[in-house]
């Protein structure tokens, strides 16, 4: 009986260590730097994928929508390419405008907008992984409802997002209700329980 006992013992031990140890990997997992979140609250910044509006008032053969390509340039008349990355879109018209007043434009006055945003990709575990359109105030869970919801071994308070913030790429563990930008790379994890 005593033996039965001690055996019993080291069995739980064993269980209730490996438990423990479960727990505590997941909750050594940090959550997303402040620098995350800060990337919400700066100006949008231009990348391949964008496709932009780009008014020159007055200049019908010029006012179109443009593509940023892989390469981060936009190609536009009379100028050629002009590099978009990283860029915000005061920075781009004041650079279209300079170039069309070097022998172009006596005093262009040009505009951009953003006429459609780099998509989002969603992986893990939801109905329908992939790339998917941004739009304005979209969320981590209105994202995975446009991917056909959770899977039924979806974690489902949380998701881990990837993003590009000041050239670097920097991954951060957040709530399904927290914003998203274009390009960014949400993952769903399986629950462990």
């Amino acid at each position: 009986m005593r033996e039965t006992r001690r055996i019993c013992g080291r069995i739980f031990t064993a269980a209730f260590g490996a438990t423990l140890l479960a727990v505590s990997g997941c909750a050594s997992y940090v959550p997303a730097p402040p620098a995350f979140h800060a990337a919400l609250n700066r100006p949008y910044i231009l990348d391949a994928g964008d496709r932009l509006r780009i008014t020159v008032f007055e200049q019908a053969d010029l006012t179109n929508t443009y593509n940023v390509d892989p390469s981060g340039y936009i190609a536009f008349p009379l100028i050629g390419k002009v590099p978009a990355r990283g860029r915000t879109l005061q920075q781009l018209e004041s650079d279209i405008a300079a170039k069309l007043r070097k022998g172009y434009l006596r005093d262009p006055d040009v505009s951009v907008e953003i006429d459609r945003y780099r998509p989002v990709f969603i992986m893990g575990e939801v109905g329908a992984a992939g790339q998917y359109s941004y739009v304005p105030g979209m969320t981590a869970q209105k994202a995975i409802a446009a991917a056909g919801g959770f899977s039924a071994r979806a974690e489902q308070a949380n998701v881990d997002i990837t993003r590009q913030f000041n050239g670097k790429i920097i991954t951060g563990r957040v709530l399904i209700t927290d914003p998203l930008l274009p390009g960014d790379t949400i993952y769903v994890r399986e629950r462990l329980f």
